[in-house]
Parts: structure tokens; sequence; C-alpha cells
């Protein structure tokens, strides 16, 4: 009786052991050095669902993304770069844009609500002034520490349009062929 319990036991902990980490080699050498939260970022991308799974849902994802988004004050980090105070850019209401970046160095993946999201996501800030538009993009990546901040000042004769036209043809360009993402979810909100 005690041998029978002794081997359950040993083939409860072998099928936990080599079950529940359903690491492939490359998600192995993607986590080497990485925090936990970029641990489990890179778990919910690479790694399919199974019994013993290690990846998280994608309420849970969402909810990490979400308090990256929360604990910075990203209108405060765009006019500090623009280098302005709110007063002087506000010929118009400034306007938000944020959503997920595809691309060559982003994982994606389709989640089960049918949305598409990425490890990269980005936030845009456009700023008006009485002859300049101001536009500040942050992009932060939740598998590593790397992040890109660019400004661009654009003369009022340069038409915003033209610009907004030169972002999303780029983002079509990008996610074109990444799993038939057409256009990235950016929303446009303007702020009161």
């Amino acid at each position: 009786m005690i041998g029978v319990i002794i081997v359950l036991l040993i083939v409860a902990y072998v099928a936990y052991k080599f079950l529940g980490n359903n690491d492939n080699d490359y998600v192995k050498q993607r986590i080497k050095g990485r925090n936990e939260n970029q641990k489990k970022v890179i778990r919910y991308f690479c790694n399919d669902d199974g019994c013993f799974s290690k990846r998280m849902k994608d309420e849970e994802y969402d909810a990490m993304v979400r308090n990256v988004l929360n604990s910075m004050d990203f209108k405060q980090k765009a006019l500090n770069k623009i280098g302005l105070d709110e007063s002087e850019v506000n010929e118009i209401e400034p306007v938000h844009f944020e959503g997920w970046v595809f691309g060559k160095k982003a994982y994606a993946r389709l989640g089960k609500d049918n949305i598409y999201r990425s490890s990269a996501y980005q936030v845009s800030w456009l700023f008006f002034s009485a002859n300049q538009v101001y536009l500040y993009q942050y992009t932060f990546n939740m598998d590593e520490d790397g992040k890109k901040k660019r400004q661009k000042n654009i003369s009022t004769k340069t038409s915003l349009t033209s610009l907004l036209h030169q972002t999303q043809k780029k983002r079509h360009n990008t996610t074109r062929n990444k799993r038939k993402i057409y256009l990235s979810t950016w929303t446009a909100t303007a702020l009161h």
C-alpha cells in the first residue's frame, strides 16, 4: 500500500514537472533574463493552451497593458518633450490615439474574443498651436524593457490629413501580412 502511494506521488511529481512546463526551446531562450511579467507576456504570445499551460488569459494581458498606461501620464510626458505649456497648444483640443503596434519586432496573437493583440503598444498625442501641430508618440513593449519616443513638429502648411494618411499607410503596410490585420485598433478621442 505504501509502495503504491509512493509510486503515485512520483508519477504526479513527474507529470507536474514535465507537463506543467510547455515552454518550447524558443520560449526558454526568450525568457532568460526577463522579469516575471515579461515571462508571462512571452508565454502568452508563444505558448499554446494546454492542460497545465502557464499562459495567461486575454483579460489578464489587457489588464497588464492598462496598468502600464495608467502608471504614466503620457499627455504630460508629451508636453514636457515638446517643451510647451498646455496653454500654448490649445488652439484645438488635443487628440489622443492609442493601440496595438504590429510589426517585425512584436508578437501578435488572436484572442479568444477575436481581438488581435500585440506585445507592443503605442500612445500618440496631437497638440495644436496657432501655427504648428505637434505629434508625440510613445511605444512600449510588454515583453522587454524597450520603449521608443518620437516627436514631430508640423507646420500648419503641412496637411494634417496627409500626416495621418502617411501614418495609417505605414501601419497598413506593416500589418498587412501579419495574419491579415489591415489596420491597427487605433481610436481617436478628443479630450475635454
